[in-house]
């Protein structure tokens, strides 16, 4: 019984702190002078994205960048060593991206998922926040060979991860029926319920997952995010939750849990929204200047019918 109290006083431990205990291998120190401030800006700026002055107003949910690219064990935000660690990423790019059609920089990387799993606006390239987070994750590669990417825009570390798991999740998601979605449902209720709350809003430092708060505020990411996509979301879900427990789900149980939770109430994405006018934004790195996607359109990608999965319960 002593044991098992402790194995829980750990899991909580890990739960407030927000770590996930796997960490990759970061830089000990910070550079010296400007580039070293400019390093400290860039995490500042990945720990408090929704609320930190250069960046708040750029995002348009409660999320941080740190809620998805997790703290290892040196508590520095992208060290984690599941799925979206920023260990070797600067090392990638520049790298072509299917979804924009173009060779990418890092921080043309960066700066879309502000319209995407932050749901809000994408930063003007070189502004100091931009050139922040940047510097931030290159320095987290400093060391690390080069390994430029002709398929993804990620880390080495990822790449493959991704790739491999996308379509294994893929096929599993095709197969979804309700049962799949009241499973998850059940899964999220015991093992996720208690960092994200019953209705996903999210509890303390632990990020909500759908909805909206009570001012109307959407809580987390779009559906033109990765995590929104039911194989990503679900291969994301499985290197690195629950927390400090990453590849302890089976990959059905993934596949469930992210069917239940991308089932749910999400802002839908329309790419133009995400851009400020041209004069104030200038070039735009992509060949697709018009993207939207909801709930129903992710669903319909795999063949399913979400109505039919929520079990006839109708969303937008």
């Amino acid at each position: 019984m002593k044991v098992k109290k402790m194995n829980i006083a750990l899991a909580m431990t890990v739960t407030f702190i927000g770590t996930s205990l796997l960490a990759g291998s970061a830089p000990k120190e910070y550079p010296g002078g400007e580039l070293g401030k400019m390093v400290k800006l860039g995490e500042a700026i990945l720990n408090t994205t929704d609320t930190h002055p250069l960046t708040k107003n750029l995002v348009g949910d409660k999320l941080q960048c740190k809620s998805c690219h997790l703290k290892g064990s040196d508590g520095k935000p992208g060290t984690g060593d599941g799925i979206g660690t920023f260990i070797g990423t600067a090392t990638a790019f520049p790298a072509y991206s299917k979804r924009e059609k173009t060779v990418q920089s890092l921080q043309d990387r960066i700066n879309n998922c502000f319209m995407r799993s932050m749901n809000g606006k994408r930063p003007i390239v070189d502004t100091k926040a931009s050139m922040a987070m940047a510097t931030y994750i290159t320095w987290l590669s400093q060391g690390m060979p080069m390994k430029m990417d002709a398929k993804r825009p990620c880390s080495p570390k990822n790449s493959n991860r991704w790739a491999k798991n996308a379509k294994k999740f893929a096929k599993i998601q095709r197969k979804a029926t309700h049962a799949n979605y009241v499973h998850g449902q059940k899964l999220f209720e015991a093992k996720c319920a208690m960092c994200h709350g019953q209705n996903g809003e999210g509890m303390g430092a632990f990020p909500g997952l759908w909805g909206k708060d009570a001012k109307g505020k959407w809580i987390a990411y779009n559906t033109g995010a990765g995590l929104s996509k039911l194989n990503k979301g679900a291969a994301w879900v499985q290197s690195n939750m629950p927390l400090g427990q990453g590849n302890s789900l089976k990959d059905q149980e993934a596949a469930d849990i992210m069917l239940y939770v991308d089932a749910q109430p999400h802002a839908d994405f329309n790419l133009q929204k995400g851009l400020f006018p041209r004069d104030k934004m200038g070039y735009y790195n992509s060949k697709v200047l018009k993207e939207t996607h909801s709930v129903r359109s992710n669903f319909k990608q795999f063949g399913l019918n979400v109505d039919t999965i929520r079990g006839d319960k109708k969303i937008k």
